[in-house]
């Protein structure tokens, strides 16, 4: 790998965990408004090491670690750094296996978004799709039903994994609607203490990082490229959070930008679990020009807004 791709690698990491971690910004910002001044710096500085170390630093060790138990935590670590045959073999082996639980979740967020989430409607047919959310069970189901039988004439390890994805989804997705009802809860109710509402923020911002972790798999398998990008991003996110988090909030696009750069990032790394050779500039790029096309649109909508 030559240093400018890790350089393209690293920075489309540091934008897509930035983009998808916006909601969390914004989260933050509203809930630190409710605390105390020396509430809001321990999380901002502690929280933030614990975003980076704790979530950001083990989840994409760990990752790799299960999906290639046959490797100690330091070989599944460094391993796409290894020179040692076995090392590479076994990942080359069990790489398939993530990407499809990887691709698999991420195109379950995507179309959890697309048909059921409130959203600002960016592109022609959204408001459509969003009118038939009672579809979204039913396609998912297909979807999966479809990818494991395709996946069960390769390696039904990789069908397994596509099940396991799917099972992320829904772990991940009902925690997450348990921790927004939680911000409701923080925002409308003056009994919580600071502590409570730093534990929820943390467990908030668990959740969302998942995504941009299981998405950075799209980008490369290396785990060290990996926590550069991803805490580079988490930094951005506190960095958002202390500032003005309404400017941000005027590009309604953004979000969108995010999960179609989700659904893309999805879609590679099912092609690449089925061995299809995707080149690894092709997932920065996309992510680049997808999150460009929806921040241009966004800015153009900022006049007539405050027109």
């Amino acid at each position: 790998m030559d240093f400018l791709s890790i350089i393209l690698i690293i920075a489309g990491l540091v934008l897509f965990e930035t983009i998808t971690s916006i909601d969390n910004a914004i989260i933050n910002a509203e809930v630190l408004s409710t605390m105390s001044e020396r509430a809001k710096r321990w999380f901002l500085l502690w929280g933030l090491i614990f975003a980076v170390f704790a979530i950001r630093g083990l989840l994409p060790w760990l990752i790799v670690w299960l999906s290639t138990p046959s490797l100690g935590p330091v070989d599944a670590f460094t391993a796409t750094f290894s020179s040692d045959p076995l090392v590479i073999a076994a990942i080359e082996q069990s790489a398939p296996i993530l990407l499809m639980g990887g691709g698999t979740f991420l195109l379950f967020l995507f179309l959890n978004w697309l048909f059921l989430e409130s959203k600002n409607y960016g592109l022609k047919g959204e408001r459509y799709i969003a009118s038939k959310g009672v579809w979204f069970f039913a396609i998912v189901s297909i979807l999966l039903t479809l990818l494991v039988w395709f996946a069960l004439k390769r390696d039904p390890l990789i069908a397994f994994g596509a099940v396991v994805g799917s099972t992320a989804f829904f772990i991940v997705h009902g925690f997450r609607q348990n921790a927004e009802k939680a911000e409701e809860k923080m925002l409308h109710s003056s009994g919580m203490t600071d502590l409570s509402k730093i534990f929820y923020l943390e467990v908030i911002d668990a959740t969302f990082s998942i995504d941009g972790v299981i998405g950075a798999f799209a980008f490369t398998m290396a785990v060290p490229l990996i926590l550069v990008g991803n805490g580079i991003g988490a930094f951005v996110v506190r960095e958002l959070t202390i500032r003005n988090v309404d400017n941000i909030k005027k590009y309604r696009y953004l979000k969108n930008g995010a999960m179609y750069s989700i659904f893309f990032l999805g879609i590679i790394m099912i092609l690449d679990s089925f061995g299809f050779h995707i080149p690894s500039w092709i997932s920065p790029v996309i992510t680049f020009g997808v999150v460009g096309f929806f921040l241009f649109k966004s800015m153009r909508k900022i006049p007539r807004a405050q027109g």
